[in-house]
C-alpha cells in the first residue's frame, strides 16, 4: 500500500521534472531543477540511503544549482513572450512509454522497512550483523558496512562531493577576480 508521504514525494518530484523540462525561463527551470534534485535527495533518505541522499543534495541541489546560476548570469534572457516550451509530442510519447514500462516493476518492490524483505533475510545481511563488530572493531553496524565492506563505494561518493565542492570554489574564485 502506498503511503501519503510517498504519493506527495512522487507528485513533487514529477511536478518539478515537468517544470524543469517545460519552462522556457532559464532561471525558473534552474530553480525547478534544484527543487527536483532536493526532492530526489529526500526520496533517497526516505528509502534509507542517507549517504546517497546527502550526495544528491550536495551535488545536485547545491553545486549544480550554483553552477547553473553562474552560467545564466553570463547569458541573455529570451526576448519573446512565451514562458512554456512547445511540446515535442513524439519525444513525450517515448518518454511516457518508457516510464509506463518501468513503472510496472514497482508492484514487485516490497514496502519500505518491511521485516521480510530480501535485505533483512539475506545471508549477507546476517553475516554483516554477526561479524561487523568483531572484524572491523566499529561499534555501529551501518558505519562498519559503509567504511569497511563498502569502503570503495563510500570513498567514491566522498570523492564526488569533494570534487564538486572544489570545482565550485574554483569557479567562484574565478568569478571574484574577473
Amino acid at each position: 500500500m502506498i503511503e501519503p508521504i510517498e504519493v506527495a514525494l512522487l507528485v513533487f518530484v514529477v511536478s518539478c521534472a515537468f517544470a524543469t523540462a517545460f519552462l522556457r525561463d532559464v532561471l525558473g527551470a534552474i530553480i525547478a531543477f534544484g527543487a527536483y534534485s532536493l526532492g530526489i535527495a529526500i526520496v533517497w533518505v526516505y528509502l534509507r540511503a542517507p549517504d546517497v541522499g546527502l550526495t544528491e543534495a550536495a551535488v545536485g541541489a547545491g553545486v549544480m544549482t550554483i553552477l547553473f546560476l553562474l552560467t545564466i548570469a553570463k547569458t541573455t534572457r529570451p526576448t519573446d513572450e512565451r514562458t512554456i516550451e512547445r511540446i515535442d509530442y513524439r519525444a513525450a510519447a517515448v518518454a511516457i512509454s518508457l516510464v509506463a514500462v518501468l513503472s510496472t516493476t514497482l508492484v514487485a518492490l516490497p514496502p519500505v522497512g518491511a521485516a521480510d524483505t530480501a535485505v533483512v533475510t539475506d545471508d549477507v545481511t546476517r553475516y554483516y550483523l554477526a561479524n561487523a563488530y568483531e572484524v572491523t572493531e566499529v561499534q555501529n553496524a551501518v558505519t562498519a558496512v559503509l567504511a569497511a565492506y563498502r569502503g570503495f563505494d563510500t570513498m567514491g561518493e566522498a570523492a564526488v562531493v569533494y570534487a564538486a565542492g572544489v570545482s565550485l570554489l574554483v569557479v567562484l574564485k574565478k568569478e571574484v577576480f574577473e
